[in-house]
């Protein structure tokens, strides 16, 4: 093999996305000491979302004081990618994830503030092109701490400004767009979104999500209401009704808020992965692609990395084979959809939480029986042309 691209999902709860492609790689290279190995680790827009784009793509990270999810001042940071674009990619959880808030959980008084102080340093750097991870959020506050920090201006009913956050939504009456950061009117976003929640509703940011932000029954009834409220509000005084739009729930509303404030297209976190990194054009001339995830299932195909992958892979005719960490018996059909081969890296059956302390071995092992296969292949091309 003379080339290979590397392009897994985190192995959740046992694997980052980055230490996956660094077993798959010294893997291959004991086989195939001459081969080209390219690495494409992936997140999902939560944790871990700006270094997978920066070993990808390359660039520098950024670290900025802002404030935290309940206003206390913490180390947030970015990345910003070596392209001609001048990309800025924010991760929301760096400055409004959960676990900022440990031991201190409440969505009704977590603010994305924080985010929009990030935005706003990448404004000074000169970056216009922003990709926005949505995942990991403490927050339930639509996005309007965000449009806060970048000169938004939100009234009571006194006329008052103040500051939202998902306890107080429903004191909200007007929005004022005039202090808006007049940078943004040159610039383009782009949400990284895995799910499609509305904003509101039984499927929405509140009733699906608050309950693991430490939200009870009583308080996920409020921050639903206060989601509701927002909506009517950005729909009279934005015209931008996000009430149905698929997405808008997530990250606690960040979808909706900032589909509403910053004009941002929501996709499918794999395919802006996918186009940020020039993923088609990085495999061209590849013998194989790598992919894999912790548990493959019928869900991998629907937006997921394996997905999207499989998807580009059959496009342009390039084997792909998935490795995870276990394979349900309802993979759906993945055969068909650009998925070549799938391989478990179990070996015996344990509880997972016995499985995950030998995940690096049993994916070394995997790769490495995988990579005898592929060379004994090699070998009968090779006694063939002979």
């Amino acid at each position: 093999m003379k080339k290979v691209v590397l392009i897994p999902d985190s192995f959740k709860g046992t694997l980052s996305s980055t230490r996956v492609c660094e077993i798959m790689d010294s893997s291959i290279k004991r086989r195939f000491p001459d081969c080209e190995v390219i690495q494409i680790p992936v997140a999902d827009g939560g944790e871990g979302t700006v270094d997978c784009f920066l070993q990808a793509v390359g660039g520098r990270k950024r670290t900025v004081r802002v404030p935290g999810p309940f206003l206390d001042p913490v180390a947030g940071f970015y990345g910003i990618l070596e392209n001609e674009e001048r990309t800025a990619v924010i991760e929301m959880a760096a400055c409004a994830g959960l676990p900022l808030a440990e031991g201190r959980e409440n969505p009704e008084k977590a603010s994305t503030y924080g985010v929009g102080g990030l935005i706003a340093d990448a404004l000074e750097q000169g970056c216009r092109e922003f990709v926005l991870g949505l995942g990991g959020s403490a927050t339930n506050d639509g996005g309007c701490g965000m449009a806060a920090a970048l000169g938004v201006r939100f009234l009571n009913k006194e006329g008052k400004p103040f500051l939202p956050v998902g306890g107080n939504l429903l004191e909200l009456c007007r929005i004022d767009m005039s202090g808006l950061h007049p940078a943004l009117k040159e610039c383009r976003f782009t949400a990284m979104c895995d799910i499609d929640n509305p904003m509101y509703g039984p499927l929405g940011a509140a009733c699906i999500f608050g309950p693991q932000k430490g939200a009870d029954e009583a308080m996920v009834k409020r921050l639903d209401a206060g989601l509701r409220h927002l909506s009517g509000v950005l729909a009279r005084d934005l015209g931008r009704d996000v009430s149905g739009l698929p997405g808008a729930g997530a990250a606690g509303g960040m979808g909706g808020g900032a589909a509403a404030f910053l004009q941002a297209q929501l996709r499918s976190g794999i395919e802006v992965v996918l186009d940020t990194v020039r993923f088609d054009e990085r495999i061209e001339g590849a013998d194989v692609i790598f992919t894999g995830e912790g548990r493959l299932d019928c869900q991998s195909l629907m937006g997921k990395v394996v997905g999207g992958v499989a998807q580009r892979a059959k496009r342009k005719g390039i084997p792909l084979v998935a490795v995870a960490g276990s394979i349900d018996e309802n993979t759906g059909d993945i055969y068909t959809s650009g998925v070549s081969a799938a391989f478990s890296i179990t070996r015996k059956p344990v509880p997972f939480r016995e499985a995950r302390k030998s995940s690096e071995e049993n994916l070394a092992f995997a790769m490495d029986n995988i990579l005898r296969l592929l060379a004994i292949s090699e070998g009968n091309k090779a006694g063939t042309k002979g």
